[in-house]
């Protein structure tokens, strides 16, 4: 299992995740972290909890716009989540693959 240390209003944080996700969960903590700086440079310094629910909804606002004004049901966003999930191992499968054979050469 994957370990990754993120950082929230100014604040680390150690996650675990899938092995090979870890570049993953940090690009997509590094997106939640940007996006609630900008709403404390807008309202200035918050509570953390106030702060995760108004970033979560800045974002559920992207996500509705992105889907035409449809925001996806679990069970799509659950799909997707797999389907993603199964590239990125086909993709770290052919890297390894592609190691071996450079050790190889």
């Amino acid at each position: 299992m994957g370990q990754v240390t993120v950082t929230f209003n100014n604040q680390d944080h150690h996650l675990a995740c899938q092995d090979g996700g870890e570049e993953r969960l940090k690009m997509l903590a590094d997106y939640i972290n940007q996006r609630a700086s900008s709403l404390i440079e807008h309202l200035g310094s918050t509570g953390d909890t106030r702060l995760l629910l108004m970033t979560a909804i800045m974002i559920s606002d992207e996500l509705h716009e992105l889907n035409d004004g449809e925001l996806p049901s679990h069970s799509e966003a659950a799909a997707e989540v797999k389907r993603m999930d199964v590239a990125m191992g086909k993709a770290i499968l052919k890297i390894e693959e592609m190691a071996k054979t450079l050790e190889l050469s």
